[in-house]
């Protein structure tokens, strides 16, 4: 048998045809009614016993304290930003290394680019003072 039977379509059928998709749509649309009548059931059969204490706002057993809209430093939000960016980035050097050699030296001067732009915009945050905390 060949081992790349599984790979060939056999002649006169569509690859791409709409009776291929007719599961997934029969799935998607029982998950969906599935959902929609677990919510409505518990919304009918569930208690309805809105007290005082019930109704008050709860965060994690402990007393509210304060207003929950106090300023928080932006410089938080900077720095996390920024790691999910460069971790990103480093994302992209996996399918170099799996594939260095195919890539020849067009993949390496496209890798010697990339980590000249990395490094470049870490150089431009550090000059713009991105990771120094004042506070």
């Amino acid at each position: 048998m060949n081992p790349l039977y599984i790979l060939q379509v056999p002649v006169g059928e569509a690859v791409n045809s709409s009776s291929n998709y007719f599961p997934i749509g029969v799935q998607l649309i029982f998950a969906i009614l599935f959902v929609t009548a677990m919510m409505l059931l518990s919304h009918w059969l569930g208690p309805k016993r809105l007290t005082s204490d019930k109704l008050q706002t709860f965060e994690s057993g402990i007393e509210q304290q304060g207003n929950a809209r106090r300023p928080m430093a932006i410089k938080y939000f900077l720095v996390a930003i920024l790691f999910v960016l460069f971790d990103v980035e480093v994302i992209f050097f996996y399918p170099y290394a799996v594939n260095f050699r195919e890539l020849g030296w067009n993949g390496f001067m496209a890798v010697v680019m990339f980590v000249g732009f990395f490094v470049a915009g870490f150089i431009y945050i550090i000059k713009k003072g991105a990771l120094t905390w004042e506070d």
